[in-house]
């Protein structure tokens, strides 16, 4: 997942990650760009750690948006290098 600049942490049947992934995977599809998505209920850390903020996006490692994903934000963040 080295390669992976989006990761969508959410878990089945929460209708905001569906929403959530659809916008990241339409941006990244666009910019050519790649996500990855993390089912929380397959770890009880992150159960505790993202739990009440789900979906939680990262880019580049750094936490971006919880709750919903503003588009407008992922494409300018990931307009940056990575790390950058």
């Amino acid at each position: 997942m080295n390669d992976v600049r989006v990761t969508v942490y959410g878990k089945p049947g929460c209708h905001l990650c569906e929403d959530a992934v659809e916008v990241v995977a339409r941006v990244c599809a666009e910019l050519g760009t790649t996500y990855a998505e993390v089912d929380i209920t397959a770890d009880p850390d992150l159960q505790r750690r993202f739990g009440e903020q789900i979906p939680v996006t990262f880019v580049d490692g750094a936490q971006h948006d919880f709750w919903r994903v503003d588009e407008r934000r992922l494409r300018a963040a990931l307009g940056r290098a990575p790390g950058g």
